[in-house]
């Protein structure tokens, strides 16, 4: 890894290997596929550089429970790879589907939420969610003036409040 940078090709095979070893040691029956995205995707805002996909038999253990074991294997790599956080973002490591369909969900449902305070003039909190999540939210309504969003909470509980643009943040 280089400076603020992400050497895709090293990340790409360190990983594949990480997941692979994982998976024969687990016993799962999933396939692993790491591939770089495309340099035209690449280097923009919240976009992945590198996509992962487990996929096979038993990719409905790694589903339970809201993605719980997707989450754990995740944050497993990020951790055997020694990716700085600033990185996470860049890697994304989904199972059949999963993620992208989840993170399509946050992104319509940060819409809905934000027409609705728009409407009532009211803040409305989302459930907590992980920082990934939040950030999907965040990077979903930074373009809608009439609306701002902050996270408040701590840890696990962290969430998403979503305010009308021009009331100010509690103190």
């Amino acid at each position: 890894m280089r400076v603020g940078q992400l050497d895709r090709s090293a990340t790409v095979d360190a990983l594949r290997k990480f997941l692979e070893d994982l998976v024969r040691a687990s016993g799962f029956q999933l396939h692993v596929s790491v591939q770089p995205v495309a340099a035209t995707s690449a280097g923009v805002e919240g976009a992945a550089e590198i996509l992962v996909d487990l996929d096979g038999t038993d990719k409905d253990l790694l589903l339970e429970r809201n993605a719980e074991v997707l989450r754990a294997i995740e944050h497993l790599a990020y951790k055997a790879l020694r990716l700085e956080p600033a990185f996470h973002e860049r890697i994304h490591i989904d199972c059949g589907g999963y993620r992208a369909l989840r993170f399509e969900e946050l992104r319509m449902t940060a819409r809905v939420a934000a027409e609705r305070v728009q409407a009532s003039r009211q803040p409305f909190k989302l459930n907590p969610m992980s920082s990934r999540e939040r950030r999907i939210v965040h990077l979903a309504l930074r373009d809608m003036p009439a609306v701002r969003t902050e996270s408040a909470g701590m840890g696990e509980e962290r969430q998403v409040i979503i305010h009308p643009a021009e009331t100010k943040p509690p103190r």
